[in-house]
């Protein structure tokens, strides 16, 4: 066949359109590929795999376009037509129907593109900043597999260095320890963390010998920037973080406005049982991370990290909670959070503390505010503070600023299901009953143990007091007495005063063994309408310094007391409204 024939018959059987055709509808699969993939956290081994199948299907359309011919009475091999055979052409008006079809859908695709980069949290799925970095849990590598927590506690000391490295955004804990144990690839977890690299390690400890392997991995491609192994002594192990910390920051390339902080742990014994404290700490069992810090203290009385741990792990109890008077932990947090910043006063975590026991118990706002923007000045990356932070903001009405803080808690920790329901805490509040519903169903995917009380608390306010009544049921079987005094309020809306007064009742009995709120009991009587008896139970309140008073001005529950001169009268005492303020309500 000569070439003029090959052309004309290349023509003939539509190849050339087929041709352009595959090349502009597998385009337009890739760009749906490319661009929902990511938002449907599909993983990004499928867009490949997408575009893959298109690069080779367009070889193999070509040839069954040019082996296979469509006649008058379908689809024939082309040794069966004969040249004079007609094939039906494709209409001059048909492909540029398909074309302009395309050519609309492709520039609605780059319109949803332009509107998603201007969406700050969508955009950080799709690309994550380059300085971005999650530490993932050291794997214990140890012959008896004992040491978790100072595996654990390596991975922490490393990620609490990078985070206050400034231009760096490091993922908060809680997330990048979420993917512990799981098997999960390095693409799939920065996808979920949105981060650009991600370091991994393990740890083997045989007595005083201690070996850590570390790789600094870039999860566009799954390279290795910076890998290395150490062999040291317990005591050699702080000069082993500073030296991870700062290769880190040499292979992302990141310059330093300041040094990076020297470990200085002259006692290892003292290191040890602080990894212990902070180990069980995390998993919220006090009374052991108290004892580890306490023994690290003996060990080492200038310890300023135990002296923070130490009171977080009173703190907590009694501010979270609420399972602790605060007359007894409030004091003891303070002056852990006291010592530790006289020893390191570069100490977030201890800034932080400070600022709870301030803002809960003290009431002393402006020193409040002043410590937890100090905690995050030291450290940009606390995702805590800027939780804690978030509810200082709230309590004053400054809701605005508040929902800010509280979406950048969980920008850094978007793993953490305690962060997804403080925001939808926050919602709450604002009194923006839907946004707060979605929230916590996020939360409850991750978690749930957050099924029941909070999203009670949401149908309640939307009125939907049987479904609310329904869900505070789920919860009061885990002996909380904030979930028995939610479902005795809304009992008590509902109109089902009998069962609201038995509740009150059992939580009197239950306070003569352990610590109930005066706070929850005042809000059930507010929701009995019985105002004498609510302003009683708000006096035990102050007396006791029950952490719910902070919120007073913002809690829907208290609105039926909010023009009774004796709420203002303690809104005025707790500091929430200013002594010179002359309102009346």
């Amino acid at each position: 066949m000569n070439p003029r024939n090959f052309f004309a018959e290349l023509k003939r059987r539509n190849v050339y359109k087929v041709a352009v055709g595959y090349a502009v509808v597998g385009w337009l699969v890739i760009q749906v590929a490319t661009t929902t993939f990511p938002v449907l956290e599909i993983p990004n081994w499928a867009a490949k795999l997408v575009i893959a199948a298109v690069l080779l299907g367009f070889p193999i359309a070509l040839v069954l376009a040019w082996a296979f011919e469509m006649t008058p009475e379908g689809v024939k091999r082309t040794e069966n037509v004969s040249p004079n055979e007609k094939i039906p052409q494709w209409s001059a008006r048909k492909f540029f129907a398909l074309v302009v079809t395309v050519a609309l859908i492709a520039a609605g695709l780059l319109g949803y593109q332009i509107v998603r980069s201007k969406t700050p949290a969508q955009t950080a799925r799709t690309a994550p900043e380059e300085k971005s970095i999650a530490v993932l849990p050291f794997v214990d590598m140890s012959q008896t597999k004992d040491q978790e927590y100072f595996c654990d506690g390596i991975s922490e000391e490393i990620l609490d260095a990078l985070a206050k490295v400034e231009g760096l955004r490091v993922v908060a804990r809680t997330s990048s320890f979420a993917f512990k144990g799981k098997n999960a690839d390095a693409s799939e977890i920065a996808q979920k963390l949105s981060v650009r690299n991600l370091l991994e390690g393990s740890l083997r400890r045989e007595g005083s010998r201690v070996r850590i392997s570390a790789q600094l991995i870039d999860t566009r491609d799954g390279s290795h920037l910076w890998s290395e192994t150490y062999e040291r002594e317990l005591q050699g192990v702080f000069a082993v973080q500073d030296e991870i910390t700062q290769a880190i920051v040499n292979a992302l390339k990141i310059k330093l406005a300041v040094a990076l902080p020297v470990h200085n742990k002259p006692n290892a014994e003292a290191y040890d049982l602080d990894l212990r404290g902070r180990y069980f700490l995390n998993r919220r069992e006090m009374k052991r991370a108290v004892d580890y810090f306490q023994e690290a203290l003996a060990k080492d009385p200038k310890d300023a990290v135990a002296y923070a741990g130490l009171s977080e792990a009173y703190l907590v109890p009694a501010a979270r909670l609420e399972s602790v008077a605060p007359r007894e932990a409030m004091p003891k947090a303070k002056e852990a959070a006291l010592r530790a910043l006289a020893i390191d006063d570069a100490l977030s975590e201890a800034h932080a503390s400070l600022a709870n026991v301030t803002f809960f118990f003290d009431w002393d706002w402006p020193v409040a505010e002043k410590e937890f923007k100090r905690a995050i000045e030291l450290n940009l990356n606390n995702a805590d503070a800027h939780h804690w932070y978030s509810h200082y903001l709230m309590s004053q009405g400054r809701i605005d600023e508040s929902l800010t803080q509280s979406k950048r808690a969980l920008e850094l920790s978007p793993f953490d299901a305690l962060m997804n329901v403080h925001l939808a805490w926050h919602y709450i509040y604002a009194r923006q009953y839907d946004q707060a519903l979605d929230q916590i169903q996020k939360a409850i995917e991750m978690d749930k143990r957050f099924e029941g009380s909070w999203v009670g608390l949401i149908l309640e306010q939307k009125g939907r007091y049987a479904e609310a009544i329904a869900e505070f049921q789920k919860s009061v079987g885990g002996g909380s007495t904030v979930a028995k005094a939610d479902l005795a309020h809304a009992y008590a809306v509902s109109g089902d005063r009998e069962a609201a007064q038995k509740i009150i009742i059992e939580l009197q009995e239950l306070a003569k063994s352990r610590y109930v709120s005066s706070f929850e009991i005042a809000a059930i009587y507010v929701g009995l309408d019985e105002k004498d008896q609510a302003f009683a139970w708000l006096e035990k309140a102050y007396e006791e310094h029950a952490v719910g008073l902070v919120n007073l001005k913002v809690e829907q529950k208290f609105d039926g007391l909010r023009s009774d001169p004796r709420f203002t009268d303690l809104a005025r005492r707790i500091g929430l409204i200013p002594q010179d303020d002359k309102r009346t309500k």
